[in-house]
């Protein structure tokens, strides 16, 4: 039975209520008290209405009521509730370091039960030099240090940080700590560094062979299969990456790219994989995981996959295999789950020929190849990327100044077409850029655009570009050329010459 007695604040209340209880030999199991109220429980029996009949009559006594749980268990209730609606682990201990708190999510990722070691020593239940014990020791905090348990009855792998517990004259009474699991970690990181997802939408071209290359790669994209992406520099290999992941099931976990040719070896292996505590000099106090690990439910992008060495090939073609990581430095094999995505602009079949590729490798990495074609060989794409890139920067273009750019060779592909224009756009400030705003490297200009085909094309542009320039009507272009108006209409399509429509008079 639990009860709530309102009555005036005097002294003496609390002792009239209980000499209540004392004549009656009735054992009280709790009591409360606090301005203005006092709270008692106490055993349910045949005495309750002489209780309630003689608390009545105490002078100051304003109200009695039933209570279904007194304060104390409410607000017991109450800081368990949010114990256990914090997503991260919660561990909590005494002076003695005994553990006394153990949310359902530490009890997740230290695959323990709170039932079976409250009340035991902390040290015992994990490990003796837990950094809880030492804040217990000094009482200095601890941030994000990563714990690793192998021995014992518990194996678990997780980042904590952990704050001590002070009594009233300021001495360390306990220690709090949260715990994050591996999988949290790559949740939150995730989160905070995620580049703006990147679709096939994003993509931008008109011809078939692009066109036949976006079908393939949404056809693939539900796959696990490791795909091997070829192409020349600035043909926007990590683009499709992005857009592969994004259409996949994995598009929710982190897509992680890694440039294989811009780090050192040491330094790579250390990146792709991670390393334990004291694995070199300058290591990380609790080591640090590596990007396979936190890549982990995602994809990896091995961009430049031809310039890793060969150590770390081997390394890699374990991880393939075996679909778990080994730290540098440590002994355990963490289970990962990656899609492989690499990318090279190097022939590999011609370097496994020539041993400095390994061959067992490159058919793990080729299963599914696919090659972007360079801007050269699609030349009708020129137009429509620079419409897309300034059309974003609310300018345009003179028919002479894109008669040039579709002449170009473009060896460095989509990336040197936004530098060239990126360029143009500062040096013709808010007017349209026209031919001497343009900086290419003439050696890279076609004398006729290339191959034959190429050459006719370029020809026939520029003639329809400047017959709609000259006369502003499609009909009266076609007249001058000697093209029907429903020709002209057509290879205006072709050309992506759409913004003399506007222009025309007819």
């Amino acid at each position: 039975m639990r009860l709530k007695i309102s009555t005036t604040d005097r002294v003496g209340m609390v002792l009239d209520v209980l000499q209540v209880f004392v004549p009656l030999g009735i054992d009280i199991k709790a009591m409360e008290v606090e301005p203005g109220a006092i709270y008692l429980s106490f055993p349910e029996g045949g005495l309750y209405s002489t209780i309630i009949s003689r608390i009545r009559a105490l002078d100051g006594v304003h109200n009695i009521e039933e209570i279904s749980s007194m304060p104390q268990e409410q607000r017991r209730r109450e800081i368990q509730a949010i114990v256990e609606a914090v997503g991260e682990g919660l561990v909590a201990i005494d002076a003695r370091g005994r553990i006394t708190l153990l949310n359902a999510a530490a009890e997740s990722i230290l695959n323990l039960k709170a039932s079976k070691v409250l009340g035991k020593n902390i040290g015992d239940v994990l490990r003796k030099d837990v950094p809880m014990l030492a804040t217990l020791k000094t009482g200095r905090s601890y941030d994000n240090q990563e714990i690793v348990i192998t021995e014992g009855p518990v194996r678990a792998r997780y980042m904590t940080s952990g704050r001590p517990l002070l009594d009233q004259e300021g001495r360390v009474c306990g220690v709090v700590a949260s715990l994050k699991g591996p999988g949290q970690i790559r949740d939150l990181v995730n989160v905070v560094t995620r580049a703006p997802e990147i679709t096939f939408a994003d993509i931008i071209y008109r011809s078939k062979c692009m066109e036949d290359l976006v079908a393939l790669c949404k056809q693939v994209s539900n796959s696990d299969a490791a795909i091997l992406i070829y192409g020349e520099s600035g043909t926007g290999k990590e683009l499709f990456a992005r857009a592969i992941h994004a259409e996949s099931p994995r598009r929710d976990g982190a897509f992680v790219p890694i440039n294989c040719g811009a780090l050192p070896d040491s330094l790579l292996e250390s990146e792709l994989f991670g390393y334990e505590e004291g694995a070199f000099t300058g290591s990380r106090k609790g080591g640090r995981m590596g990007l396979f690990e936190f890549g982990h439910g995602g994809t990896i992008f091995l961009d430049e996959i031809a310039e890793m060495p060969t150590h770390l090939q081997s390394k890699l073609l374990r991880v393939l295999q075996s679909g778990s990581v080994r730290r540098v430095g440590g002994n355990e094999e963490i289970q990962v789950d990656v899609r492989i995505i690499a990318a090279t602009n190097k022939n590999l079949g011609q370097l496994v020929k020539e041993h400095k590729f390994r061959e067992d490798l490159f058919y793990r990495l080729n299963v599914i190849p696919l090659t972007i074609p360079p801007l050269r060989q699609r030349r009708e794409d020129i137009f429509t990327l620079v419409e897309h890139l300034l059309a974003k920067r609310k300018t345009s273009i003179s028919p002479e100044a894109m008669t040039v750019l579709s002449r170009h060779r473009w060896p460095g592909n989509v990336r040197e077409l936004e530098n060239v224009l990126e360029r143009a756009i500062a040096i013709a400030g808010d007017k349209p850029i026209q031919r001497e705003h343009l900086l290419l490297d003439e050696d890279n200009m076609a004398p006729g655009g290339g191959t034959l085909k190429e050459q006719v094309a370029d020809l026939e542009r520029k003639l329809v570009a400047d017959a709609l320039n000259k006369y502003r009507s499609t009909r009266r272009a076609g007249e001058a050329l000697g093209l029907s108006h429903t020709s002209v209409l057509n290879k205006v399509r072709r050309y992506n010459l759409d913004s003399f429509l506007a222009k025309r008079k007819d």
